[in-house]
């Protein structure tokens, strides 16, 4: 099965200089638990993500509006080709124990995010589980 066929396509991306205040904001209005943070040509620098904010930022008691996602992004960024088949997605899921991957197309730009759930809603009820389950493990 190809990737695309289950990506969310054409995802909210944010800059290093965005306010994590306007990110939780954008995260709010799309209904979404992480937005990739790019440059100025669309390409991953890393993810902001729900997590990031409440853990990181909340931990240091940054509220400021000027605290932005640079400071508290989670980098590198793990990324997939937009040619990757669903096996080869949830693999990179499992091996890096995360929940959604970045998607990018030939010239490395962000072009869609898989999650779990994306994998789940494809019918892999087995893949699903492995997923789940290697992304689950204890470090």
């Amino acid at each position: 099965m190809d990737i695309r066929s289950i990506m969310t396509a054409d995802p909210t991306c944010c800059s290093t200089d965005t306010t994590v205040r306007e990110v939780a904001q954008l995260m709010k209005e799309r209904d979404c638990g992480l937005i990739p943070v790019v440059d100025g040509h669309r390409k991953p620098v890393g993810v902001i993500t729900d997590r990031d904010i409440v853990v990181r930022a909340m931990a240091e008691d940054d509220f400021s509006s000027s605290a932005t996602v640079g400071k508290y992004m989670t980098s590198p960024v793990t990324t997939i080709s937009s040619q990757c088949s669903l096996d080869e997605c949830a693999e990179v899921m499992e091996q890096n124990q995360i929940r959604r991957v970045v998607v990018v197309d030939e010239q490395g730009c962000v072009a869609g995010i898989v999650a779990q759930a994306d994998i789940a809603l494809a019918g892999r009820d087995g893949r699903t589980a492995e997923v789940v389950k290697q992304v689950s493990r204890p470090a």
